[in-house]
């Protein structure tokens, strides 16, 4: 029998994370595997636009003991922040069109849980994809991923009586005197004020243009995973590329040290305002 294929995704962390505060990047892998690229109609290149570029560095060089979880896996294999139902009929010959979610704004722009285009290069596949090959990405690399996460929250609530996800993305520079950090947190379903505005708080102390939910408000996985009546809040953070990318947004830049700095003080200053909680607990 061939082997199983190894995870889509690395963990950093042990089964009992040694802080509340977890985190998670699901949009930056850089690994298009072969059966994606023999069914491209355009060059890998083109599908970089999809990536967070380099968001995973970001994480891995500010994170301490945060258990973590980063996808190897690129956004063009399958979207993790799309839900399982969010299947485009247009590219997903499983999708049922007619169903709420495959006529959203997200689907219907291309964006859905397997993307079928980027805005600049159009459609990115030479034929549609069979109902099996995306259940089964369905089930090797969504459903593991989001399994991970919402073990380590509940294993983070057990211990410390409270859990917060922070999923970290990037975004492209939104314009001249437009947010430079976008906290999202699906205006305020999937986390407390409190926790928001200390994210806001720390962003605006670094000297940067800050905004709330616009345009970014969170998608599936704070959907997944925040739930405050339980203690375990979720909030996505998106930060401008162009502050720790090169001017070509590919690499990283003479920003990135600084925006490690920023993000390090954001899972601090979230681990400040869990800490009188997780005392409690302990």
């Amino acid at each position: 029998m061939p082997a199983d294929p190894p995870p889509s995704f690395d963990i950093f962390g042990g089964p009992d994370p040694a802080s509340p505060v977890i985190l998670a990047v699901p949009h930056a892998g850089r690994d298009y595997p072969l059966a994606m690229r023999a069914n491209l109609r355009v060059p890998v290149d083109r599908l970089l636009l999809l990536e967070d570029r380099h968001a995973d560095s970001l994480a891995l060089a500010a994170r301490a003991s945060e258990w973590t979880v980063v996808a190897r896996h690129a956004r063009a294999w399958i979207d993790l922040n799309r839900g399982e139902n969010e299947r485009d009929p247009l590219l997903d010959r499983g999708a049922k069109p007619g169903l709420a979610p495959s006529s959203s704004a997200k689907v219907r722009s291309g964006l859905g849980l397997i993307p079928r285009r980027t805005g600049p290069t159009g459609d990115i596949w030479a034929r549609r994809l069979e109902a099996e090959d995306v259940e089964q990405r369905i089930r090797r690399d969504h459903r593991p991923f989001h399994a991970a996460i919402a073990g380590a929250l509940a294993a983070a609530h057990r211990r410390f009586g409270i859990a917060i996800l922070l999923d970290i993305h990037s975004m492209p520079p939104l314009g001249r005197g437009a947010a430079q950090v976008v906290v999202g947190d699906r205006f305020g379903r999937s986390a407390a004020a409190r926790l928001s505005a200390r994210v806001e708080a720390s962003a605006r102390a670094a000297g940067l243009t800050v905004a709330a939910n616009a345009p970014y408000p969170g998608g599936h996985t704070l959907d997944r995973h925040g739930c405050q009546q339980c203690n375990v809040h979720a909030l996505q953070l998106e930060i401008d590329r162009s502050l720790y990318l090169d001017a070509a947004l590919d690499r990283p830049g003479p920003g990135f040290d600084a925006t490690v700095r920023l993000l390090r003080a954001i899972v601090a200053d979230l681990t400040d305002e869990a800490l009188p909680q997780a005392i409690a607990a302990e």
